[in-house]
């Protein structure tokens, strides 16, 4: 059985940090295609970043220079580690593979002073 486990979110000053993690298990995880969406109250899912099986990423343009996307094989797990964050960054987060059709639970993250 597939799963993905997201961990990490929290609540953050803004100008704070955090990092997400998501634990891949029940596939292969390194010919997978990984990425991070998000989704707000009231509105669609967004995709944040993706990161391919060489590693190549790509980002959303209101996380460029902030946000930075990585994988580690060995351990199943894709990160996205959030800089500079914004109270607009305020979502529910989750990891995803593709064709983007299994999600996790996601984990919340809260951007406030």
């Amino acid at each position: 059985q597939v799963q993905l486990m997201e961990s990490g979110g929290g609540l953050v000053q803004p100008g704070g940090s955090l990092r997400l993690s998501c634990t891949v298990s029940g596939i292969v995880f390194s010919v997978l295609e990984m990425g991070w969406y998000r989704q707000a109250p009231g509105k669609e899912r967004e995709l944040v970043a993706r990161i391919t099986l060489s590693s190549s990423t790509n980002y959303v343009d209101s996380v460029k220079g902030r946000f930075t996307i990585s994988r580690d094989n060995a351990k199943n797990t894709v990160y996205l580690q959030m800089n500079s964050l914004k109270p607009e960054d305020t979502a529910i987060y989750y990891c995803s593979f593709n064709p983007w059709v299994r999600w996790g639970q996601g984990t919340q993250v809260t951007v406030s002073s």
